[in-house]
């Protein structure tokens, strides 16, 4: 029982990195742009151009990470109905109580990166 709160752990940690890969494709470049820091951002893929994969194949990171975060949240809904081992109980109440709050973070980070890449190109 407890290697299933670990992997629940992992999974969350993984969906929580894969958005922010997400913001990096897409919703941090749009952000300069639209700012005025559009010099910043072509220093910046200047200097890092392996960022530039990601905006190139954002639908698979897109895809991978909303994958993850399916995941992640049936692994949750799982973790949920089982009962803590009694020797360690603690570890697995505290592992339950702030796993639900990183899984909202990362779906707003995912929806917030899915918005700059996919809706406000077509709107302007």
């Amino acid at each position: 029982m407890l290697q299933k709160l670990r992997e629940n752990k992992l999974v969350s940690y993984f969906s929580l990195f894969t958005s922010f890969g997400t913001l990096l494709c897409c919703a941090i470049p749009s952000t300069l742009v639209l700012l005025g820091f559009g010099a910043s951002l072509a220093g910046f893929l200047g200097e890092y151009p392996q960022f530039i994969w990601l905006s190139d194949n954002k639908a698979i990171v897109f895809g991978l990470s909303f994958l993850m975060l399916g995941i992640s949240y049936a692994g949750q809904r799982y973790a949920a109905t089982q009962v803590c081992p009694i020797d360690k109980k603690e570890d697995c109440e505290s592992t339950k109580d702030w796993s639900k709050p990183v899984f909202f973070i990362t779906l707003g980070i995912n929806i917030i990166g899915a918005f700059y890449a996919f809706v406000l190109p077509r709107l302007l």
